[in-house]
């Protein structure tokens, strides 16, 4: 599935005023021009920035921001004040304006010019006060956006910027994303069903419902030929179980797995979808669950959800495209049983096929094992265990009143041998530790499914959370049971009367 971060652009809009005369505004200008080619030409931003120019009055400020909006290409806005820009200019605009907003409190110049500063140059150069003008009225707007301070030549400011663009992009892609749902919601599950209407008014996309039956004739068209080419393609990337390979007596089910992998490829694309949920309880006309092919179809960017969890299925598509480039892969994961063990206790994550290849360090091998769960028996899969290191899980609930997402910082450590459990799995430790990192969970109505990466951070999610205005949950390191149980009830006013005051 094709991605390119060459498709979309941020706008740079500066704020000043004439006031200071007309060589001040063109000095504006060229500071302003010669700023976004440096970020350009940085090489530290995924997307690229566009000066809009420098806005002068309230219309000129209007004119960009709805332009912004009508421009698909355009997935957020940067604003700068490098004067005193009135913040009453800025209302219309900001009222009007629907992308996520940027604010980025900086100055063209790095250190003050001791022995030259004059009037001039202090007029001129106003960021520290500009900047706080229009901090207040994006305040009094109520207007969610992200605060960057730092001088825009370091990179660690590129990067905070680089971050955000990557949220932004994450976000443009929801707005018009369809899940498809091959059947409903599984065994009456509370926390992986929730309000489809209220997710695309909030969240941008789509959930449209699939009988299995749509599906397998794009299955059954698959011609053996085909079949033939993409095991030469997994014959190449995987290695083969004895009893898996050419001749042996289940190399049939990994054929199977192919054709499903073609077949629903090529149904997701005449739909334009961007993510799918399965069901092991509806499988009519398919000869196995489609786990291998769900685990091939992530790797591209497709998101999955086990079950009918659509929710999850949107948000594995979303940070996919947020940690599009970056190391370390992301998954669909599944809490699955406890290890007890101290400071080390752990959590299994697993599924009974679907895990992205993605996230381990070694060669996944395909094997075919009974499954024996609802309608599904024995079906291919990749088994792998996922590589070390530090990631987040990441999972939307329904409240009812809002949408909450909570994100726990996890470390992913090796576990021991597991020579009888033939699926993917990883093994983390929740942060700030087992107790606490699980507790927090439960009290925060987690769902069992979520959205695991490596390469996506809790600072991208507090930006995405940001922009869709939703309730935010961090479990990390700094994370005790008494503040956040606190901070639970406080939420809880919080929305009761922000619901009341609408």
């Amino acid at each position: 599935m094709e991605f390119k971060f060459d498709n979309y652009e941020v706008w740079f809009i500066t704020g000043a005023q004439l006031l200071y005369g007309g060589d001040a505004v063109v000095a504006v200008d060229a500071h302003s021009n010669e700023m976004v080619k440096g970020l350009n030409d940085s090489g530290n931003l995924p997307v690229k920035v566009v000066y809009k120019g420098t806005a002068n009055s309230s219309a000129e400020i209007s004119e960009i921001m709805r332009a912004a909006n009508g421009d698909p290409k355009c997935i957020g806005m940067i604003t700068w004040m490098h004067t005193f820009s009135p913040a009453k200019m800025w209302i219309h605009g900001l009222m009007d304006f629907k992308k996520p907003l940027l604010h980025l409190h900086t100055q063209y110049n790095e250190k003050i010019p001791w022995s030259d500063i004059d009037m001039d140059f202090m007029n001129l150069n106003q960021s520290a006060h500009g900047d706080r003008e229009f901090g207040h009225i994006t305040s009094r707007l109520r207007k969610p956006r992200k605060v960057v301070v730092g001088y825009w030549k370091d990179k660690s400011t590129q990067e905070k910027i680089s971050t955000w663009m990557r949220v932004c992009t994450g976000w443009a892609d929801a707005q018009d994303m369809l899940i498809i749902r091959f059947g409903d919601n599984m065994n009456n599950v509370a926390v992986t069903d929730g309000d489809k209407v209220e997710a695309e008014i909030r969240l941008g996309y789509h959930v449209d419902n699939a009988p299995i039956a749509t599906l397998v004739p794009y299955v059954n068209a698959v011609t053996e030929a085909e079949i033939d080419a993409l095991v030469a393609e997994y014959e190449k990337v995987y290695d083969f179980a004895a009893d898996c390979k050419k001749g042996a007596k289940k190399h049939q089910f990994v054929r199977d797995a192919a054709a499903q992998e073609i077949g629903l490829r090529r149904f997701l694309e005449d739909k334009g979808a961007k993510g799918f949920t399965t069901s092991f309880n509806e499988l009519e006309g398919m000869k196995q669950l489609m786990g291998f092919a769900s685990q091939r179809l992530m790797t591209e960017g497709y998101g999955f959800g086990a079950e009918g969890d659509w929710k999850t299925a949107a948000l594995v598509r979303t940070m996919w495209v947020m940690g599009q480039g970056l190391p370390g892969g992301q998954s669909f994961l599944e809490d699955y049983t406890l290890n007890f063990d101290g400071e080390n206790s752990s959590i299994l994550q697993a599924h009974m096929l679907e895990i992205n290849p993605d996230i381990t360090g070694v060669k996944p091998r395909v094997e075919v094992h009974f499954l024996g769960i609802g309608d599904s028996k024995t079906c291919a899969r990749l088994v792998f265990q996922a590589h070390s290191g530090k990631g987040i899980a990441t999972t939307i609930v329904d409240m009812g009143n809002r949408f909450r997402m909570v994100v726990n910082e996890v470390e992913v450590i090796d576990p021991q041998p597991l020579p009888k459990l033939p699926v993917a799995c990883a093994l983390w430790k929740p942060m700030p530790n087992f107790e606490i990192g699980a507790g927090a969970w439960i009290l925060a109505g987690g769902t069992h499914h979520s959205s695991f990466s490596f390469a996506v951070t809790t600072e991208m999610m507090e930006d995405y959370a940001e922009i869709a205005d939703i309730e935010m949950l961090i479990i990390d390191k700094d994370t005790n049971i008494r503040q956040f149980k606190q901070n639970l009830r406080n939420n809880e006013v919080y929305y009761m009367l922000n619901k009341a005051l609408r």
